[in-house]
């Protein structure tokens, strides 16, 4: 690669911010162009597991998290009929089992730490109100086009990473494939964010709670300092709606749907799914692996590669890897865009399609009934806490 034109990264969320970064790390310039008009407060809880967390640490960001984050003591695991517990899993040694900790924090919190620390750097330039509308590469670099409000543009880069998301129009016009589209799981996320002062003394302390029902499950856990508690009700069902608008995931839900739902789950969990009164339906796509994620100077990052169901709590962590093993291969070939980019491609695409398809697995684990519900129980209490916590060493640890 040469020094002249910067590298330009589609998408200024967690992994496009996390891709500027690491290559400004190696000195290497980037151009950042978001399509929305400004960074906006949207999302909602995420856990960062040790393998992201050491990173940002790396990067300096995960200090710009204190008093923002959370560090949960422990997941609990329960059973939603009868709220038994399952499993409680120890994080207080997150440091020396995995070298670095284990945090709960806002999505918006997270960008808001990965932008401050982006617009430190000189070799950054972040573009909002900047949708990509195409590219084109040639042996000297790749030409993009982005449309500014009513005013299209262009922009020249030494390479292109598509951190555009689920949707990704780098990965479309990549790929070229009209059957490459996101495709509805049949499972649906609801969020929302409850003030912790109103909650029980229990749904407030630092912890991660997991319960698990038929074809359901939910999460909650405190955030920003335990102001606030974030809840997740995960369902499976028949959800219809435009798979293809922006905004699909900020959709306002029936609460009534929810208590419905989850009728003959325990008073502790029904009353917590009560408590919110502004529910987000998020409905849950997938997609099927790419290989490669690079063809020449161009190349994928994130969801737009390896879009992350949130069983395993990864998406974030996966996309933040991306972005380390982008700067890795950059730097090992200054020179060679189109070899950086395939070194990339071949460091990554094994490591993200297992977690991607763990993920997948989880989810069904956590949502069985019956005699398999009830064999998946006696084992996770067989099991016994070390050794289920064993299980995400192969995550946590790289």
């Amino acid at each position: 690669m040469t020094s002249r034109d910067p590298i330009v990264i589609a998408g200024g969320g967690v992994g496009g911010l996390s891709a500027a970064l690491a290559l400004a790390q190696i000195d290497r310039a980037c151009l950042v162009l978001e399509r929305a008009p400004a960074f906006r407060e949207v999302g909602a809880g995420l856990q960062l597991a040790p393998n992201a967390c050491r990173i940002l640490r790396d990067w300096g960001v995960l200090e710009l998290l204190d008093g923002a984050a959370v560090a949960p003591q422990m997941v609990r695991i329960r059973r939603g009929t009868d709220g038994a517990d399952l499993a409680r899993l120890s994080l207080e040694n997150s440091e020396q089992r995995w070298g670095a900790p284990y945090l709960n924090v806002h999505r918006a919190d997270l960008l808001s730490a990965l932008l401050q620390q982006a617009q430190k750097s000189p070799l950054i330039e972040i573009r909002t109100d900047a949708t990509l509308t195409g590219f084109i590469e040639d042996e000297r670099g790749v030409a993009v086009t982005y449309r500014d409000n009513d005013d299209f543009r262009r922009a020249a880069g030494e390479a292109l990473i598509g951190a555009d998301g689920l949707r990704s129009v780098v990965r479309s016009r990549l790929l070229g494939d009209e059957n490459d589209r996101p495709v509805y799981t049949g499972h649906t996320a609801w969020r929302t964010l409850l003030p912790a002062d109103g909650l029980p003394e229990a749904m407030r302390r630092p912890a991660s709670n997991l319960w698990l029902g038929d074809r359901a499950h939910l999460v909650h856990y405190p955030l920003r300092g335990g102001q606030v508690v974030n809840v997740v009700a995960l369902v499976e069902d028949s959800w219809r709606g435009d798979g293809e608008a922006g905004d699909f995931w900020n959709n306002q839900g029936d609460r009534k749907f929810l208590l419905n739902r989850f009728r003959n789950w325990t008073r502790e969990a029904l009353d917590l799914i009560g408590a919110g009164d502004n529910w987000l339906r998020w409905p849950l796509f997938d997609r099927p692996p790419i290989d490669p994620w690079a063809r020449g100077r161009t190349a994928v990052l994130g969801d737009a590669a390896h879009p992350m169901l949130p069983y395993l709590a990864q998406g974030a962590a996966q996309a933040i890897e991306d972005a380390r093993a982008l700067a890795g291969a950059v730097k090992a070939r200054p020179k060679d865009a189109a070899g950086a980019l395939a070194e990339y491609s071949s460091a990554r695409k094994a490591r993200a399609g297992r977690i991607q398809q763990a993920s997948r697995d989880q989810g069904e684990i956590y949502h069985l009934s019956g005699f398999k519900a009830f064999a998946r129980d006696l084992v996770m209490r067989a099991s016994g806490p070390d050794r289920l916590l064993r299980r995400q060493n192969w995550i946590y640890s790289a």
